[in-house]
């Protein structure tokens, strides 16, 4: 199949009501905004959509016009229409933005000293990445070294106690209802001390 024209995407757009648009942008910009906007790696969105982690990095660095087929892999692995790869996002719209998230029903990623559960994964553009986390570690020798990344990250102890080890604090034991907020570039681990595993909320800021 040929490669698919951005403005005549744009222009069914138009005809079809169902956007109002700005003439088109760069493909690979936005559809990398949108990648991080859910925190995936390539390899990660590579998989959602069913192209080749080369693939998709052409196209977010401009080196290839995807075709249409390629487009609509893209759009459903984003949970978007292909309309919408191409609408620019309105920063000062209030759009009125919402998802819910049942009990049980997030995302899980376990790992081997945590499982994760993302909530509200559905959402895009987030600025914030919510989750709840099961403690499985007993003793920081589990870990392989800190965890750190960008942004600013918020703990709140759901059950259980746990210990907060920090690179540059003296570590903290933590019970049900404390919260602790702090630069997520600083090395962190947490530890479960009681017999159970204990559960976290975590909030991490998306920069």
């Amino acid at each position: 199949m040929s490669d698919i024209d951005p403005k005549s995407i744009v222009r069914v757009a138009r005809e079809n009501g169902t956007h109002e648009v700005a003439e088109p942008l760069n493909l690979g910009e936005r559809v990398r905004e949108l990648r991080k906007a859910r925190s995936w790696t390539l390899e990660q969105a590579a998989k959602e959509a069913g192209l080749a982690r080369s693939t998709l990095s052409k196209i977010e660095n401009g080196q290839m016009s995807p075709t249409y087929d390629a487009l609509k892999k893209l759009a459903e692995g984003l949970q978007i229409t292909v309309p919408q790869l191409f609408t620019p996002p309105v920063r000062d719209q209030i759009n009125g933005r919402m998802v819910v998230t049942k009990q049980g029903q997030g995302a899980h990623k376990p790992t081997v000293t945590y499982e994760h559960e993302l909530l509200a994964e559905t959402l895009t553009k987030k600025t914030m990445l919510p989750y709840r986390a099961r403690v499985r570690a007993r003793s920081i020798e589990e870990f392989d070294g800190w965890v750190r990344h960008d942004g600013e990250e918020f703990l709140y102890v759901l059950t259980g106690v746990v210990k907060l080890y920090t690179e540059f604090y003296e570590p903290v034991e933590m019970r049900r209802g404390d919260s602790a907020y702090y630069d997520a570039t600083m090395g962190h681990n947490v530890i479960s001390v009681s017999d159970e595993d204990a559960t976290l909320l975590w909030v991490t800021s998306l920069v």
